[in-house]
């Protein structure tokens, strides 16, 4: 059989049960992206309810928000949401329903940047040791401090209070961020975490964080709410975290019973999320699609947990050969759905799609080199939408990165202000 033949039955359109019973409607997932739709100082606003509901009435099965912070002194950037509290519930409660009234499901990724945030923003930055960002990326980043012991437990504690709200709330589930270089990335790296006290060093000690987030959820919200990761196939980094520690990490969590393992790889150093590490791909893997399928592979063959796998899928042939080869479960789709938001419909009906993502590029090597522009510009367009308007796919990505360093740097401004 052709490797990308259109003749086999699509299951894109196809239910999926998860192990606690509860069913997606298909399997088709909109994976997290950064909105940064938040007011300056962190609560929810209408235009996150108004852009969810779009995606939602495309008839995909599964929505992951943008990463949702769990603490207000730890932001990623200007205007992120923070569930600390239950004082946006009522708001919340709305911006669940949205998803909820379409057939859809709407799972709240949960994150802490750690030292992956933005010069100024925050008043200290916390990671599991004080390695700075690598020299061209230092003007950016502050370097930061050491988490002491008392910190970590109340990071732990925290994530799990924001499940609770979360599962209030009414979400459908909650995924944490365990990639791309944030906070439980970073214990994970051996990198990004030399210490040497028990949250560090070994690689079961440096498991032990994401596994007590993963424990202190799951105590928070109970044995049938719907608990997923994000995890990394690899930082992509000189002595950072491996695919075999990857896989011990996904055979640990599989054991400690999570629902969903989505498959990802990179940090904002080596943002290999974005197709972009600093080499052209293999052949063998862009006829294949999805960047991190081959890894796929190998988690499926000692773990049964349901797999979700985001980063480079493009056609429905591509997405449908890869759910028939049982690498996968759920197909995750992240920049195409900023710039398509109807692609679901067509996807589900086993056609192709009318727009194509293609490399966002300022021609200034030193802002692509970083990646950035992968962030700002899908976040405008996320913007677009939550305001009414469709997505603008020719948009200059050089006005984009100037329009977003004026808004970042007067986000921050106004943020710092707030907490004066």
């Amino acid at each position: 059989m052709n490797p990308m033949s259109t003749t086999e039955p699509n299951l894109l359109n196809r239910p999926f049960v998860l192990p606690n019973g509860i069913e997606l409607r298909n399997r088709l997932a909109k994976a997290a992206m950064s909105e940064a739709l938040g007011t300056y100082d962190n609560h929810v606003t209408p235009k996150l309810v108004e852009l969810y509901r779009r995606w939602a009435t495309s008839g995909i099965g599964l929505l992951f928000t943008g990463n949702v912070m769990i603490d207000r002194r730890a932001l990623g950037e200007p205007g992120n949401i923070v569930i600390e509290d239950e004082s946006d519930l009522p708001i919340l409660k709305q911006w669940a329903n949205t998803a909820t009234e379409e057939g859809a499901s709407l799972w709240v990724q949960l994150n802490h940047p750690g030292k992956q945030s933005p010069k100024g923003l925050n008043k200290q930055n916390l990671s599991p040791s004080a390695i700075p960002f690598r020299q061209d990326m230092a003007a950016f980043f502050d370097t930061p401090s050491e988490a002491t012991s008392a910190e970590i437990e109340d990071i732990i504690q925290r994530f799990g209070r924001s499940a609770a709200i979360c599962k209030k709330a009414g979400f459908g589930g909650v995924q944490i961020h365990g990639a791309h270089g944030y906070l439980i990335s970073q214990f994970l790296s051996p990198h990004q975490n030399q210490r040497t006290d028990q949250w560090g060093g070994s690689p079961d000690n440096r498991r032990r964080f994401v596994m007590a987030v993963y424990e202190e959820i799951r105590r928070q919200v109970g044995p049938s709410y719907p608990v997923g990761i994000k995890l990394n196939s690899a930082d992509f980094q000189k002595g950072g975290f491996t695919e075999e520690e990857s896989m011990a990490t996904i055979q640990a969590l599989s054991e400690a019973g999570i629902d969903l393992i989505e498959i990802s790889g990179g940090t904002y150093e080596a943002p290999a999320m974005s197709g972009i590490v600093g080499q052209t791909p293999k052949t063998s893997t862009a006829n294949r699609e999805a960047y991190f399928l081959s890894f796929a592979e190998q988690v499926r063959a000692k773990v049964k947990t349901p797999l979700m796998v985001t980063g480079g899928f493009r056609t429905y042939a591509g997405m449908n050969t890869a759910l028939h080869s049982g690498a996968l479960d759920i197909v995750g789709l992240a920049r195409l759905l900023a710039i398509d938001p109807d692609a679901p419909k067509k996807l589900l009906d086993g056609r192709d799609c009318d727009e194509q993502v293609t490399p966002v590029s300022t021609g200034i090597k030193a802002i692509d080199k970083m990646g950035i522009m992968e962030i700002l510009w899908y976040s405008r367009q996320l913007k677009r939408m939550s305001e009414g308007r469709d997505p603008k796919p020719n948009e200059s990505p050089l006005w984009a990165f100037l329009a977003s360093l004026v808004k970042s740097v007067w986000g921050t401004n106004q943020t710092r202000k707030m907490r004066m």
